[in-house]
């Protein structure tokens, strides 16, 4: 089961979404997208957010409204993290997770520590997180049937992109 949240309207039309156990965020890993940002709070058991980013976009399109949305609902779903403030989250796309077969389940690591972001979260906010909760919406994808359909999209993207540049040569 995964959980889908709007964010804040005011930020535009983003999905935020998270496993609902270790076993479900094995899936969200496994079948990411390009457009994914992956956040979780630093050093402490989480869940495992997401933010799908619009085609194009990229970690430094995130304005800090949907990034505070994100931040709290990793929080909020962090058995010690919700009890503690000023924790640490950090986000990174979702290409820079790092899975290896020696990993318990549900644990990353990163390819390129760099691309790492940390945002402090002082305290929670129940008004963000109420917000959220009113857009939960529990769905069961078929995670990769939705990611081979997106790379199929993009490789017909791709090929009609070919057949322009042909055809511009032969006019």
């Amino acid at each position: 089961m995964v959980l889908y949240f709007k964010a804040t309207p005011e930020a535009g039309d983003y999905t935020i979404y998270m496993g609902i156990d270790k076993f479900e965020n094995e899936e969200l890993i496994r079948y990411g997208i390009p457009e994914d940002i992956w956040f979780h709070v630093d050093k402490l058991s989480s869940a495992h957010v997401y933010l799908r980013m619009h085609k194009g976009q990229t970690i430094d399109d995130i304005s800090q409204p949907v990034l505070d949305d994100c931040a709290q609902l990793v929080k909020a779903n962090s058995i010690q993290g919700n009890k503690l403030n000023n924790i640490d989250v950090v986000y990174t796309p979702w290409s820079n997770l790092r899975k290896t077969s020696s990993m318990d389940v549900g644990q990353v690591g990163f390819h390129n520590p760099k691309l790492v972001r940390t945002i402090r979260v002082e305290k929670r906010v129940n008004e963000i997180v109420n917000r959220l909760n009113k857009t939960k919406v529990e769905r069961k994808p078929d995670l990769k049937a939705e990611r081979e359909a997106i790379n199929a999209a993009e490789r017909a993207q791709i090929k009609a992109q070919g057949r322009e540049k042909v055809e511009f040569y032969f006019d």
